[in-house]
């Protein structure tokens, strides 16, 4: 059976928080994963990373990590000092989840979030080439720690250098390496891919991670993301891989302003239950 996580950004208005609680409730609302800022464990001590990796250990939930690199640490910067300073920030995390057993790191990896190409320039390629060279040095911290990065594909009005699964599966190719893979996400795949169904299968055995969430980023369920389409183009590539659910519905704190939730979706809704609801109906989509 498909392992299906939700994101704990879904309870909160800050990106850094005590995920401790949200491992108590992720694994009693029945999920398999729980994923977490990378960011955050970066910056944790040794001892805290043990003591939440052996809570989720005893709660039987997976854990996985996500991150949007800042700008200070853009690894397709045109400056060599704000590209070191990031692979040492990637080397930081990496270790940080390593020492938690590995997984899967994803997220704006491979430059920064959100971003938007400089005025004055129309060619990402520079930055694409400068992105590539940087990961062929920090994938060496992935395999040295049992993690694997999940290049993240979102949509244009939040990242200018890997918006459709093509430009994401040419990035990996270029790295060469099994610990780099391809993270798509159903909301950016709405704004970006002809096919949703299509771009699956092209990724085939380079995805290596999946966000799901609707069109509006409510839970699965309330929008018209092609749910049967995903799910036969996963079966289709045996997709073994995670499946972890990353809806955003209240405004306010940094959370609400770096997705841009400008209106509360939660409204006369118990969130808690509707998180278990689309658990189920995904574990419908996905048998």
């Amino acid at each position: 059976m498909t392992k299906i996580g939700i994101y704990f950004a879904y309870w909160t208005h800050e990106w850094d928080a005590d995920f401790h609680p949200f491992v108590d409730k992720v694994a009693d609302l029945g999920f398999d994963i729980l994923e977490i800022n990378g960011g955050t464990v970066a910056h944790m001590s040794s001892a805290e990373r043990k003591a939440l990796k052996a809570h989720a250990d005893d709660k039987n939930l997976t854990l996985s990590f996500c991150f949007g690199l800042p700008k200070k640490f853009d690894v397709s910067s045109p400056d060599p000092k704000v590209r070191e300073d990031g692979l040492a920030f990637l080397r930081r995390m990496t270790e940080g989840v390593g020492e938690m057993g590995g997984g899967n790191l994803g997220g704006i990896l491979y430059s920064y979030w959100p971003a938007k190409m400089p005025k004055e320039e129309e060619d990402k390629r520079p930055y694409f080439d400068r992105s590539v060279e940087s990961m062929k040095k920090a994938v060496k911290y992935a395999e040295d720690n049992n993690v694997v990065y999940c290049m993240e594909v979102v949509n244009r009005f939040e990242q200018f250098m890997l918006n459709t699964a093509a430009e994401a599966i040419e990035y990996v190719d270029a790295v060469g390496s099994p610990y780099a893979k391809v993270m798509l996400d159903t909301f950016h795949m709405n704004i970006e891919e002809d096919f949703i169904g299509d771009a699956i299968i092209r990724t085939g055995d380079k995805l290596g991670h999946l966000h799901i969430g609707e069109n509006n980023r409510m839970p699965p369920g309330y929008g018209h993301i092609p749910w049967t389409e995903i799910g036969h183009a996963l079966r289709k590539i045996n997709y073994k891989g995670h499946v972890v659910m990353e809806p955003f519905m209240m405004p306010g704190g940094q959370v609400g302003s770096d997705i841009g939730v400008f209106r509360d979706l939660s409204t006369g809704l118990d969130i808690d239950a509707e998180a278990r609801k689309a658990l189920l109906f995904m574990r419908g989509v996905l048998k």
